[in-house]
């Protein structure tokens, strides 16, 4: 396993998206069996300002990536977001729905997946949603940071989706990446839907976090909260001006990717609740 990152470099090595020329010759370079690709522009709002950079981050360097594994006869595991969709409707979203992007971030990831295919090359592509982990910033530290501050907070409550986490989405990775190991690695290439079982909006997922970390903190012997999970109150996404547009319905139909992989996903509480034990304590 070689992993790169955009400026540290392995034996004098490293993968710079931002000049899609370099990448090509790192990829030549380490000639992998395998190539997955977990970089992008996510900054969805800072995107609407930066068109050129997220297009060169999240559809020209993939594109290249896809390329670069066409000519190795290479696998490309890239992963996609909800924002391809245009969030109209209640129902789940399946794969073969037709794409309609609101933001720059959505439009050049859309860009992304369509050179991907468009290269020839076997690819997984697994469009995910609401993605946090342990490391970083996420929002149930948000949620945590502002119930500390505040006895009220106001949460969104019109958007809907699956809080993922990245562990989830690392684990079901390795598990395809297996199953192309076998004689007949061609039957798993293909779009699918990766997301943790289940639906909430911002506003549950908020309230989830408030319920579920009060206890872990009073075990720990750690500052209350001072916001209850009954002060997070519902406002639509309109009273948040924001520069992109985000989908109303981030909810992704994962039918395919359980019955081609022959998974389960567990529901989204589970892996909020894992995160928690682990930030918490």
């Amino acid at each position: 396993l070689i992993a790169l990152s955009r400026r540290e470099s392995v034996g004098g090595l490293a993968a710079d998206f931002s000049d899609p020329a370099a990448l090509a010759a790192t990829v030549d370079a380490v000639a992998p069996d395998v190539i997955v690709n977990a970089a992008a522009h996510t900054a969805v709002d800072r995107a609407e300002a930066e068109a050129d950079l997220a297009e060169r981050l999240n559809a020209t360097a993939p594109g290249v990536l896809a390329q670069a594994a066409a000519r190795r006869g290479a696998w490309l595991v890239h992963y996609s977001t909800d924002y391809v969709f245009d969030g109209s409707g209640s129902l789940p979203w399946r794969e073969e729905a037709p794409t309609g992007p609101l933001s720059v971030y959505g439009r050049t990831k859309r860009a992304g997946e369509d050179a991907i295919r468009a290269s020839g090359c076997r690819h997984l592509i697994f469009r995910t949603s609401w993605v946090y982990a342990a490391r970083g910033g996420n929002f149930a530290k948000t949620m945590l940071r502002l119930a500390a501050e505040r006895e009220r907070l106001t949460v969104i409550a019109d958007q809907w989706g699956a809080p993922t986490g990245a562990d989830l989405i690392a684990d079901v990775t390795a598990h395809a990446i297996r199953s192309t190991r076998t004689v007949d690695p061609d039957a798993f290439e293909g779009t699918y839907h990766l997301a943790a079982a289940g639906e909430t909006t911002w506003n549950g997922y908020a309230r989830h976090v408030i319920a579920t970390a009060a206890p872990l903190l009073a075990a720990a012997g750690k500052p209350a909260l001072r916001a209850t999970p009954e002060a997070v109150d519902e406002v639509p996404t309109s009273a948040f001006k924001t520069a992109a547009t985000r989908p109303l319905n981030s909810r992704l139909d994962t039918r395919k990717l359980r019955s081609t992989f022959q998974l389960d996903l567990p529901p989204w509480q589970r892996g909020v609740e894992r995160l928690l034990a682990e930030i918490v304590t």
